[in-house]
């Protein structure tokens, strides 16, 4: 056998080793996407993928809103306090459903209720410390009369928030008067005033100092003093009921 017939199988070999090498084993990536569950697989993913960007893009534009929002709020509850501080009749109102009433001087416990409210139903003790002498009629007290022990004069107070809605400065019988209207169908009466410093259309803030308190023609006796009177409802009701305990 000749050199050239030694060579020949080495060819034919060669040969078949390069046909299996172009088309006898297929690619790894063949394999994987003749698979049923890869594209399902592929296709989740991509959804995953794409759901977490809009989140992370949604995050972001609303982290700034949120900064901003939080900046405004601040401003607009100054805003709100502001319009809260105005003052005016409305706004007095909403202080006014907030009070209690208080006693119309500035220290309660330097006065003391010199006469009492009359009460229908109360005792004869009662009865008879509260009817005022005027000439020679007795008249029920409608109110208290409240003066100092010294007798010395004493600021008068406003005991709620409202509007004086009543200034009779030439009274000669119950002295000086001053009515205040409050929230709820309430009313204060003052009487035997001396100075006054406020006048009808006033609106006045509880503690407002009203007058100085002063005398009357129909209670001269008591020297002194403020004859204080509440009405509900235009009802007389008796103040000691209303007013906190000393």
């Amino acid at each position: 056998m000749n050199e050239q017939d030694k060579n020949k199988p080495n060819h034919d070999e060669s040969l078949k080793n390069k046909q299996g090498d172009s088309g006898a084993k297929p690619s790894s990536w063949n394999r994987i996407f003749s698979k049923r569950w890869v594209f399902p697989a592929v296709y989740t993913a991509a959804a995953a993928i794409i759901l977490t960007l809009v989140w992370v893009y949604q995050d972001a534009g609303t982290k700034p809103l949120n900064t901003d929002t939080a900046a405004v709020a601040p401003q607009n509850g100054t805003a709100n306090e502001a319009a809260g501080a105005q003052t005016g009749p409305d706004a007095l109102e909403v202080v006014a459903s907030a009070e209690s009433l208080v006693w119309p001087v500035a220290n309660p416990a330097e006065v003391e209720v010199v006469k009492p409210y009359y009460d229908e139903n109360g005792t004869e003790d009662n009865h008879v410390a509260a009817m005022v002498q005027y000439n020679d009629k007795f008249i029920p007290n409608v109110g208290i009369d409240i003066a100092r022990e010294d007798n010395k004069p004493f600021d008068v107070k406003a005991a709620l928030s409202g509007e004086v809605t009543r200034v009779e400065q030439d009274a000669t019988i119950f002295g000086t008067v001053v009515e205040i209207t409050h929230q709820g169908n309430l009313k204060t009466v003052y009487q035997s005033l001396g100075e006054v410093k406020v006048k009808q259309g006033d609106v006045v803030k509880q503690g407002d100092t009203l007058a100085a308190a002063g005398r009357s023609e129909i209670e001269k006796n008591l020297g002194n003093h403020v004859h204080f009177e509440v009405y509900e409802d235009g009802e007389v009701v008796n103040p000691t009921d209303l007013l906190p305990q000393r």
